[in-house]
């Protein structure tokens, strides 16, 4: 019986310390774990390891720099002596009515001071009383003779009418007969020499006329008017004679003598 209660108290206390230490030593190591991580620096946990094997680092690609846009090119100085000169010269030439903006480009000169002295030279033409007036049509400006003065240019023109053609007023008006309707740089490629002048002459007398212009180039194209077919007492460019019994006999040698 004695035996028997001192043995039992042994058996009993053996398996009760065991569990204590481990969850002591576990709730330790969760602690030094939890602080290594906190002590360690902000986001070394993410690096990736470095590969000690590789032989070099490949650099990350570099971003180009930007551009540094071009400085605009500086504006030639023009007085406005020059740049009035210049505008009058070139409308004095112009076929058409020449628009700010061209005008501006052939000057180089912003466009707004372009528009200021063709109003400037068209308010001076009039308060001045000129023969002729610079005026804005079709979106651009031309030289005009002045109402007032038209009589007498009317006159000028009609009595022109009575002089002689020259021989290059012939010889133009005679390539815009065969080959119209036909530019005015081919005619000056048939006749050799610029022809310009003898155009305008032959439009002032009504001989030949504007007919649209050339697709490819955009330049116009001239033909004969009625007129020229009444001074001929022709009724149509088909009666025109034949242009081959008026050749020389050699033309085929001038022309490759020619190219």
């Amino acid at each position: 019986m004695i035996e028997s209660l001192v043995e039992e108290p042994a058996a009993e206390e053996a398996p009760v310390a065991e569990p204590e230490v481990a969850v002591v030593e576990e709730a330790a190591a969760e602690e030094v774990v939890e602080a290594a991580a906190e002590d360690a620096p902000a986001g070394e946990a993410d690096e990736p390891a470095v590969d000690s094997g590789a032989l070099f680092e490949v650099p990350a690609a570099a971003v180009p720099e930007p551009k540094p846009e071009p400085e605009p090119e500086p504006v030639p100085v023009m007085s406005e002596s020059e740049l009035r000169g210049a505008v009058e010269a070139i409308l004095l030439i112009v076929d058409e009515p020449a628009t700010e903006i061209t005008l501006a480009q052939v000057l180089d000169q912003p466009v707004d001071r372009i528009r200021g002295v063709l109003e400037d030279i068209a308010r001076q033409y009039t308060q001045l009383g000129l023969g002729f007036d610079l005026r804005r049509v079709a979106g651009g400006w031309r030289l005009y003779t002045r109402a007032e003065f038209a009589p007498y240019v009317e006159k000028f023109v009609l009595d022109g009418q009575q002089i002689r053609l020259t021989q290059a007023a012939l010889e133009t008006l005679a390539v815009v007969a065969y080959k119209q309707p036909v530019t005015r740089s081919r005619i000056s490629a048939i006749r050799g020499v610029n022809c310009d002048g003898v155009v305008r002459t032959l439009v002032t007398r009504g001989l030949i006329e504007e007919t649209g212009s050339e697709p490819e180039s955009g330049a116009f194209l001239y033909r004969t008017t009625s007129l020229f077919l009444e001074k001929l007492g022709l009724d149509s460019v088909d009666q025109l004679p034949p242009l081959a019994p008026f050749l020389p006999d050699d033309i085929d040698e001038i022309a490759d003598a020619q190219r």
